[in-house]
């Protein structure tokens, strides 16, 4: 029997049940965020009441008319309570978030178990990898205190990636065919994927850095200041970015070089300026573009972060646009 149903019926199962924890964990992120909204003009109200009160102190030592000291628009029990419902719903999201990961990483080694190969032969296992890598990582790094309010900003893409994974690009476990029957296939394919995963955790965060540096901390207006008030600093969001992006620059790189080596195994020859080939390697020049222009002076704010975002969406018009509308030498997808 060249395939095993029932473990590929599990993969489909554990995937949609992750898919669905995510949607929930998704819900309970957006009322954190609500509540982390609440409680920042909270204390911005009282703060705004003590510098009113200190500037009518200063009258009255001058002169004025005496000041009648009343509470605060928000007594510190109050506060508290506030602060305590957040990081509760901050602490559920996490623990929704580690639950998909797992049932996500156990639909593809049962993926795997169920094609008996490594599970990277068609588009649809490649993005069901990618969004795992993508959510062990993001779940890893958000789970410091205070960063929680990113859980928004990356679930939603991810729910939207794996319900176009589940429905369009879905394929039942088979045999691949025989180019891919190598065991390149794992060490270029994981390689490039993990490398591309932490990508784009990176071009979300220079994103956010981007979302951030418009509306700086303190001086947010209009109806993107009311959505960037919970994000982390500017400062926070560009190192997350930079950090990610040391760590893809060599992956995604070491991914493209074995990727040559086997194509003179298979093709006979290195280089072929295929359609994938060639977007890989952009894709790569402006991650290394973006570690230079970071460490350049004049080029460290936003114009850095914008090659990096730039490199995030290459990825993803790589892994739609390139593996399902371009006919080539990596059309393994099996929509083209």
């Amino acid at each position: 029997m060249l395939v095993n149903t029932t473990m590929a019926e599990l993969s489909d199962l554990t995937f949609r049940t992750a898919f669905i924890i995510y949607i929930v964990a998704l819900i309970m992120s957006f009322i954190y965020y609500g509540r982390v909204t609440a409680v920042i003009d909270v204390r911005r109200e009282a703060l705004a009441e003590k510098a009113e009160k200190a500037e009518k102190k200063v009258l009255v030592g001058a002169g004025g008319p005496d000041v009648v000291d009343t509470q605060s628009a928000l007594d510190d029990s109050e506060y508290t309570a506030k602060v305590a419902s957040a990081r509760k719903w901050a602490g559920m999201t996490q623990a929704l978030v580690w639950v998909g990961v797992a049932l996500h990483v156990v639909a593809f080694v049962t993926r795997g178990l169920g094609a008996k190969r490594f599970p990277l032969g068609n588009l649809y296992e490649y993005i069901l990898f990618m969004t795992a890598v993508i959510m062990v990582v993001a779940a890893v790094v958000i789970q410091r205190k205070g960063w929680h309010t990113i859980w928004p900003w990356l679930l939603f893409p991810m729910v939207i990636a794996m319900f176009l994974n589940s429905t369009v690009f879905h394929m039942q476990a088979a045999p691949v065919v025989p180019a891919l029957q190598s065991y390149w296939l794992p060490v270029h394919v994981s390689s490039a994927a993990i490398g591309a995963s932490i990508g784009l955790v990176s071009g979300a965060f220079a994103l956010l850095y981007l979302l951030r540096m418009w509306q700086p901390r303190g001086e947010e207006h209009g109806f993107f200041g009311a959505i960037a008030r919970p994000l982390p600093s500017a400062k926070t969001l560009d190192q997350m970015a930079y950090k990610t992006a040391v760590v893809t620059l060599p992956l995604f790189g070491i991914g493209i070089v074995f990727g040559a080596i086997w194509a003179e195994v298979a093709w006979g020859r290195f280089w072929g300026w295929d359609a994938k080939e060639t977007v890989s390697m952009i894709t790569w020049i402006l991650y290394a573009a973006y570690l230079h222009a970071r460490a350049t002076a004049g080029w460290k704010s936003t114009a850095a972060a914008w090659i990096n975002v730039f490199a995030m969406a290459m990825t993803i018009f790589n892994m739609t646009y390139v593996n399902t509308v371009i006919a080539g030498l990596h059309s393994y997808a099996g929509l083209n």
